[in-house]
């Protein structure tokens, strides 16, 4: 276990003298890390106190603490999008990102906890986009007959955009013979814009919409060759139900459960979310997500324990952050069924209800997979140039490339 009985070491060495450690949350957070805190306080005799808000309370609530010069929180989880914001009022944890801890973390949730050259957080859980797909249309031998004499090879999860495209356009029919398409190959989600960044990054971008330097690249090669190709599923191949614009990450997984779409580009979490009564029941496949030129990639969604800088017993919450890594594996039983280490995912990949958990390693292990910029400005440059150029394109009426041109020039005025 790494850094096994640190916590109750340094508590029978004296220096822990609190009996409570404050953790301001949302509800995923306490979720995820209630059975690690009922073995800190097993191990320790510390009592953990979750203060659980909102979403964006999380945000408001460690802001107005920061901002008066005292917390009441020990220690924070918050959003990877905030890392950047809050990186000046927080402490750095150097020292417990260790060679052993370094080597079961992927890499992209090590990159994105670090900002100006330190660690500000450690890795709590993460996510990533997969692909779901029914077994019951892929399995099926009259499926697999009809694709293999349309396209001339073998019907299977897709592994790139060519495949997913072919895959898409075969399973959109009509199948009750009224006229009217009732089957879906995919869904396009145009309320959010991660999910055409992540095609960004698989064409071989250097990041989505800045680089690493913060230069504007949103209308560079790759961002048009990913927008060409999300757009495309709607506007060319029209493989997605109507009301893109409308279609978020609750529309999709919806439809995806209805049975309205044969595949499904979703965050690995929902395979332990589909209803016992959904039409897809059972009949759910999982594999990673799919590759561009640069291969697999996705943009992680991890959360972060961080200790502000105004927290009053800092020494406990590097003890419960060191204790939480090390014992990260605890999380999986929680109803998101998440971790951040590589080593909690295999210790229960192999048990019947987790066959998304490889995929799910995978993708987040692949080399084209990163984070989203570490930016304070970037969740504006979403709202204010990145999902409504993609909203644009959705309408299919300017080519890809002169929308972003377009946004390029919105990214920079707000920098």
């Amino acid at each position: 276990m790494l850094m096994q009985g640190l916590a109750a070491a340094t508590l029978l060495s004296g220096s822990l003298h609190a009996q409570t450690l404050n953790i301001l949350v949302e509800g995923g957070g306490e979720m995820q890390q209630q059975a690690i805190a009922d073995a800190f306080t097993a191990e320790t005799g510390v009592e953990v106190n979750f203060t659980v808000v909102p979403y964006a309370g999380v945000f408001e609530r460690l802001s107005t603490e920061i901002a008066s010069g005292r917390s009441n929180f020990d220690l924070a989880t918050i959003d990877v999008v905030w890392n950047a914001y809050f990186a000046p009022y927080l402490d750095p944890i150097d020292d417990l990102f260790t060679d052993e801890v370094l080597a079961d973390l992927p890499l992209a949730l090590v990159e994105d906890a670090r900002v100006d050259g330190r660690y500000i957080g450690m890795p709590a859980w993460a996510n990533a986009e997969i692909l779901f797909y029914r077994t019951d249309l892929f399995e099926d031998p009259a499926e697999q007959a009809a694709f293999r004499d349309e396209y001339g090879y073998d019907l299977a999860p897709p592994t790139n955009w060519d495949e997913f495209r072919d895959v898409a356009v075969f399973f959109t029919r009509d199948t009750t013979g009224d006229g009217r398409t009732d089957l879906y190959g995919t869904d396009v989600k145009g309320a959010f814009s991660e999910e055409w960044m992540a095609h960004v990054l698989q064409a071989g971008s250097p990041g989505v919409i800045l680089d690493d330097d913060n230069n504007v690249i949103i209308d560079n090669d790759e961002h048009v060759a990913a927008l060409e190709f999300y757009v495309g599923l709607h506007c060319e191949y029209q493989v997605s139900p109507g009301g893109v614009l409308e279609t978020g990450w609750a529309e999709a997984q919806n439809l995806f459960n209805q049975g309205n779409t044969a595949m499904m580009r979703f965050w690995g979490h929902a395979y332990k979310q589909i209803p016992e009564d959904a039409v897809v029941a059972g009949n759910v496949g999982a594999a990673p997500m799919i590759a561009g030129e640069a291969g697999i990639a996705a943009i992680p969604g991890p959360w972060y324990n961080v200790i502000p800088s105004t927290s009053a017993q800092k020494e406990l919450a590097r003890e419960f952050i060191a204790f939480a890594i090390a014992n990260n594996h605890l999380g999986i039983d929680s109803p998101l069924g998440l971790a951040a280490t590589n080593s909690a995912y295999e210790r229960y990949a192999t048990e019947p209800g987790n066959e998304h958990y490889f995929p799910l390693m995978e993708t987040l292990g692949a080399n084209a997979t990163r984070g989203r910029p570490l930016h304070e400005d970037f969740q504006e440059i979403v709202d204010e140039a990145v999902l409504p150029a993609l909203q644009e394109a959705l309408e299919c009426r300017r080519a890809p490339a002169d929308i972003l041109s377009d946004a390029r020039r919105w990214v920079e005025d707000i920098l």
